[in-house]
């Protein structure tokens, strides 16, 4: 079979079919998939149960693996591979843990709209997110697309925020949630890095917002007027228009481009388990991602 993908959502998001991502995918499939996802953003797989090895070796496919916020963070982990990040509020018996967890911190950091590792240069090129448990209420993934929401600025707008930059940084979101306890070698392994608020999507060409909770002030602004601007362009470019929600059943794996796509989860229950877990990869190709203008 061959990949086969159906249209979701007006401006992007594909469902996903004719492909077993549990084998080794061949170079027509890795080929088919990047053109997919340069087309759609997001990518929706159903029914492709995979073990934690065989969801590290698709994302090899695609590049070399990001490891985010392990480089900072070195506690006890579930994951049998340091490259996957455990999206999940379960101890290592698959117990609920408890609400005063500081795990908790970080499924509620996700809850923020983000790219993965927009603090790091090279950032995150794809996030490959596997279900492994889910609960019956609540736990949506929902992406934003970024391309659509920058065709929809105003003429004055794109033009004031082209040749922006702003600052990234990755603890941004854990102060904001009263997550402090960081050592100053830790703060340092991650300083802030610069990108511009308009990209352009090499893969199509199309040119993207890039913000999100990571982006924490603009160059050649006052913080406040900064945030603001920033926190305007968020709050357009997650506006129902542009936004999918999906919600996740068992064996789920969804793929999507942190460099044109902002996501968040959604609140849940955390009494209930929620296990997932993610792969991402670097955008190690500086070419395919250039200052917008």
């Amino acid at each position: 079979m061959t990949l086969s993908v159906t249209q979701i959502h007006k401006h992007f998001v594909g469902e996903a079919t004719g492909v077993d991502l549990s084998k080794p995918l061949s170079a027509a499939d890795v080929d088919a998939i990047n053109a997919a996802m340069n087309q759609y953003g997001v990518l929706v797989f159903h029914n492709q149960p995979l073990t934690q090895t065989q969801q590290l070796d698709l994302a090899k496919s695609f590049g070399p693996l990001d490891i985010g916020f392990k480089r900072m963070k070195k506690q006890a982990d579930r994951m049998e591979h340091v490259e996957l990040a455990d999206i999940s509020n379960v101890t290592a018996d698959g117990a609920p843990v408890e609400r005063t967890d500081r795990k908790l911190v970080s499924n509620i950091a996700n809850q923020l709209w983000h790219s993965d590792s927009s603090f790091q240069k090279p950032a995150a090129r794809y996030s490959m997110l596997a279900a492994v448990r889910v609960p019956e209420e609540g736990g949506n993934t929902e992406f934003a697309d970024l391309r659509a929401a920058y065709d929809a600025l105003p003429d004055a707008l794109k033009a004031e925020i082209d040749g922006l930059q702003a600052e990234h940084f990755a603890l941004h979101s854990r102060f904001l949630l009263g997550d402090t306890e960081y050592t100053d070698e830790q703060k340092a392994m991650m300083p802030p890095v610069m990108w511009p608020l308009v990209r352009t999507h090499a893969g199509s060409g199309r040119k993207a917002l890039f913000g999100g909770v990571h982006a924490c002030a603009v160059e050649g602004m006052t913080l406040a007027e900064g945030r603001m601007l920033l926190l305007d362009l968020l709050e357009h470019a997650t506006q129902p228009e542009f936004v999918y929600a999906h919600k996740w059943q068992p064996n789920d794996l969804v793929i999507w481009d942190n460099r044109c796509m902002l996501h968040r989860g959604r609140r849940f229950d955390v009494t209930k388990p929620r296990e997932l877990r993610r792969a991402t990869t670097l955008d190690v190709d500086a070419s395919e991602m250039e200052m917008a203008g």
